[in-house]
């Protein structure tokens, strides 16, 4: 292209963006409705990417804090949204035995496996003295629980296996029961009631990043031996995780601790395990495939704005080719060609519906501020989504500026120049 042409080019599209500047300014009501359409399907766009990417990115970096070789056990896996009406053809885990301690404990053994920590979890009252709280996580874990991705201890100690052997009522609180059940007061010592049983607290850690941050719910950790004797809880979900060793792959681990649960289980070799080995990229799969419904959901509802946005675009570029029918006319009698007409009108609409996008953009770029700094959702906008939303205001603009720019173009110079 030479630089003349280049030049022209250039000149009509910016005579094409100050034509439809000044459609904006002249038709308000009209353009806001094209602006507000686009802007809507944008926003869209923008705030639910931003807040799918920022817990992709938290759950990934949460799988990855437990080390990049752990895994899990447990009684059943499906990964994707389910469906259950509670019939045991929707429910194939009701087939399943429970996994019990005596299995985890021979996980343990095998050579491959450097260590086994395993849990289980309930809600129940804690008190201490006039302070209550009527439900606070209880998770019963075996002593090993603070070497597989469990936390920081601020003060105190863990439980030992002694403690566990015996059955012993000790506690381990997060630091947030600790301050809404001890305010001011060193917590290392005192008795709180866990299931209506006296607790002697002995430690209170951190927990680490999770999910959604750092986690501001008060929970306790009690002997898993314990927690089975005074916890009310939903049996038959216990979780096991493994830690392969470091000569070890994870799949010469995953291979040993699915011949170990088989054996023990007395599975024939035709038969499939009635237990699931669940990998950290399995459990990115499965949230993946979560997020691609929403993704789905995203798309229709900015479609719908989109084409409201079209529609207004249509309208708006249909009385603007009217109005102007005398300077197309004039236009065309000077010699301008149908393509340089129908180019001018293309940019005009392109210009409506990129406004929109631009005000889309902004909205979807506040949510996601308001989002992240007000939420435990980490939302973070995506560079891609922004690429997403130029692309597919212009694209709008030029499909619905289509026909409007069409017909400008087909009007015929002495029929034009005799408008009134």
């Amino acid at each position: 292209m030479s630089r003349t042409s280049l030049a022209a080019s250039l000149s009509r599209l910016g005579e094409g963006v100050t034509i439809a500047l000044d459609s904006v300014r002249s038709n308000k009501a009209r353009a806001a409705l094209t602006i507000l359409g686009v802007a809507i399907g944008v926003m869209v766009v923008i705030a639910m990417a931003s807040m799918i990417t920022g817990i992709n990115r938290a759950v990934t970096a949460e799988v990855e804090s437990l080390g990049p070789k752990t895994f899990f056990v447990q009684r059943f896996f499906r990964g994707g949204i389910q469906i259950d009406d509670g019939s045991d053809e929707m429910s194939p885990w009701r087939k399943n035995p429970w996994l019990t301690v005596a299995e985890a404990e021979a996980l343990r053994q095998l050579p491959a496996v450097r260590d086994v920590t395993w849990r289980e979890d309930a809600q129940g009252p804690v008190s201490y003295r006039d302070a209550k709280l009527s439900s606070v996580s209880v998770v019963g874990f075996n002593p090993s629980w603070l070497q597989v991705g469990g936390g920081n201890l601020i003060s105190g100690r863990n439980f030992n296996q002694p403690e566990y052997a015996a059955n012993a009522l000790v506690t381990v609180i997060n630091d947030q029961l600790a301050e809404e059940l001890f305010p001011g007061l060193d917590p290392i010592g005192k008795r709180i009631k866990v299931f209506g049983q006296p607790f002697e607290v002995v430690g209170v850690y951190a927990e680490p990043s999770s999910l959604f941050g750092s986690s501001r719910s008060p929970v306790l950790v009690i002997p898993h031996s314990v927690f089975t004797k005074v916890a009310d809880y939903w049996k038959g979900w216990m979780m096991i995780v493994v830690t392969p060793t470091a000569d070890a792959t994870v799949a010469d681990a995953q291979d040993q601790v699915i011949a170990a649960m088989r054996a023990r289980r007395g599975l024939k070799p035709a038969q499939e395990n009635n237990f699931a080995v669940i990998s950290q990229e399995k459990l990115l799969d499965m949230f993946n495939n979560v997020t691609r419904g929403f993704f789905l959901v995203m798309l229709a509802l900015s479609s719908v704005g989109l084409m409201v946005g079209g529609v207004g675009v249509v309208a708006i570029m249909m009385i603007s080719v009217t109005e102007r029918t005398r300077e197309i006319g004039v236009r065309k009698a000077l010699g301008a060609t149908r393509g340089e007409v129908m180019f001018q009108f293309l940019v005009e609409a392109a210009t409506l519906t990129l406004l929109g996008g631009a005000c889309g953009m902004a909205l979807g770029a506040a949510i996601a501020w308001a989002v992240n700094k007000f939420s435990p959702i980490p939302a973070a906008v995506p560079l891609w989504s922004v690429a997403v939303a130029i692309i597919a205001s212009v694209i709008t603009g030029i499909f619905f500026g289509l026909y409007p720019a069409n017909r400008a173009a087909k009007l015929d110079p002495v029929e034009a120049l005799r408008y009134e």
